[in-house]
C-alpha cells in the first residue's frame, strides 16, 4: 500500500497550525462555533449516557463471554465512541458544509498564492447551502453500505470481536473522504474524483482519517477538529492529491 500513516497524521497537525494564520481567522471562526455548539450539546449528553449502554451491550452477552469481561468493554467503550464521533460530525458538515468550502478554498489560496474560483466571501457560501447538502448526502449514500456491512460482522458470533476495529477504521476512511472532498468540490471534481484520489495514497489518507477520528472522540479536542481537519486536508491536497493521476486525467463537472 502507497503512503504513510505518519505523514497523514502530521497534515492533521499541520492543519491545527494554519487555524492559527490570521489571514484565515475568519473563516476559522463560523465552523468553528458551529463544531462546537453541536459537539458540546449532543456529546456531552451522550458521555453521560455511555456508561449505561455499554452495560445494556455487556447485558446482551453471553455468560461464558463473561470472563472476558475486562478486553471487551473497552471495545465496547471504542465501538459506541466511533460511532457517536462520526455521527456528529455528519451534522457538524452537513450544517458548516459552505463554510468548510470557503475555508479550504482561503487555505489553499494562503499555501500556493494563487487564486481558487469559488465562493469568495461567507454571503456567497451561504448562497451555496443547497449544494454543500447534496454534496454531504453523496457522502451519507456512500457510508451506509459500508456501515450495513460492518453492522452485520457486528452481529456475528467470534467474528463481532473486531467489530470495534472495523467501525473504528471505517470511521477513518470515511473522514479522510470528508474533510478531503471539500477541496476536490471546489474545483467542480466529483465525488467519485474524492474516492479515487484518496486511493491513490492509502496509508496516508487512513493515517489523516484516524488522527481526525481520534480528535473527534476526545473532549475539547472535538470541539476544534473540524476546521482544523479541513485545513489539514487541503495541505494534503496541495501537497499531494491535486497531482494524481487519478485527478490530471479526470473531467471536472458544472
Amino acid at each position: 500500500m502507497k503512503g504513510n500513516l505518519v505523514i497523514g497524521t502530521r497534515y492533521l497537525y499541520r492543519g491545527f497550525s494554519l487555524m492559527k494564520q490570521p489571514s484565515l481567522r475568519l473563516y476559522v471562526i463560523i465552523p468553528l462555533l458551529i463544531n462546537l455548539v453541536i459537539f458540546i450539546t449532543l456529546f456531552g449528553t451522550a458521555l453521560f449516557q455511555i456508561s449505561e449502554w455499554v452495560n445494556s451491550i455487556m447485558g446482551w452477552l453471553f455468560s461464558f463471554l463473561d470472563f472476558l469481561r475486562w478486553i471487551i468493554w473497552p471495545m465496547i467503550i471504542v465501538f459506541l465512541l466511533s460511532i457517536m464521533a462520526y455521527s456528529f460530525s455528519i451534522l457538524a458538515n452537513i450544517i458548516a458544509s459552505p463554510f468548510n468550502s470557503l475555508l479550504a478554498e482561503k487555505v489553499e489560496e494562503h499555501l500556493t498564492g494563487q487564486a481558487v474560483d469559488g465562493n469568495e466571501t461567507i454571503g456567497q457560501a451561504l448562497l451555496a447551502f443547497p449544494k454543500g447538502i447534496s454534496r454531504e448526502i453523496y457522502k451519507i449514500l456512500y457510508y451506509i453500505p459500508l456501515a450495513i456491512l460492518a453492522l452485520i460482522i457486528t452481529f456475528l458470533p467470534i467474528i463481532n470481536i473486531i467489530s470495534p476495529a472495523v467501525w473504528f477504521l471505517l470511521g477513518s476512511w470515511m473522514m479522510a473522504i470528508q474533510y478531503t472532498d471539500f477541496t476536490l468540490d471546489n474545483h467542480q471534481h466529483s465525488f467519485d474524483d474524492t474516492k479515487r484520489v484518496i486511493k491513490q495514497q492509502p496509508l496516508t489518507s487512513y493515517g489523516f482519517g484516524i488522527g481526525v477520528m481520534l480528535g473527534t472522540m476526545i473532549p475539547i479536542i472535538n470541539c476544534i477538529i473540524m476546521p482544523a481537519a479541513v485545513c489539514g486536508a487541503t495541505a494534503y491536497w496541495v501537497d499531494q492529491l491535486q497531482h494524481s493521476p487519478s485527478i490530471t486525467s479526470s473531467t471536472k463537472v458544472s
